[in-house]
């Protein structure tokens, strides 16, 4: 059986960050490309991740198969200048890559963000997914997100638009 883990990742080590990229290409190829359409070069790729470490207000999360990084969130908090919506926290990026899906960890990231969020005092967590991500948009309303609006012209896939769910969970 294979072993999972979802940790709060703080440094790149070993193959951390070829994993990370590696699990984001074939995310983006699989249609779940969190704005990418398709795979970015090799360092924008890279580029990106690391940038993402470096952002105060972002945690990014990963879940692990047999120790190899296949997934991610990313928590986002407000910044210290926003009082107004510092009750809320968003999660970003969510995804696992399609050949490690099967193992729960698309949901067990997503617990651990929440699990985050609380312990940063947030009260609401905010999410949104392409309509097209059908598995994403039932593991969210399983566990209780509710589904507040649709943007008709999220996305634009192979030239036509494509809506967008936004959702919201109280943590309370």
């Amino acid at each position: 059986m294979a072993k999972t883990v979802v940790e709060l990742l703080k440094k790149y080590s070993g193959t951390d960050l070829a994993d990370l990229c590696d699990a984001a290409e074939d995310g983006i190829r699989a249609g779940g490309g969190f704005g990418w359409l398709t795979p970015p070069t090799r360092d924008v790729m890279e580029t990106y991740w690391k940038g993402v470490l470096l952002v105060p207000e972002r945690r990014l999360f990963v879940g692990r198969l047999d120790n190899t990084i296949v997934g991610s969130a990313q928590l986002l908090r407000p910044g210290k200048n926003n009082e107004a919506q510092a009750h809320w926290a968003t999660m970003t990026t969510h995804f696992v890559a399609p050949w490690a899906r099967g193992h729960g960890l698309a949901k067990a990231i997503l617990v651990a963000v929440e699990e985050a969020a609380r312990e940063i005092g947030a009260q609401v967590l905010n999410l949104d997914v392409r309509e097209s991500q059908e598995a994403a948009i039932q593991l969210y309303q399983s566990l209780g997100y509710v589904h507040w609006g649709t943007h008709p012209h999220y996305a634009k896939v192979q030239g036509k638009s494509v809506a967008g769910l936004f959702y919201y969970k109280d943590l309370v």
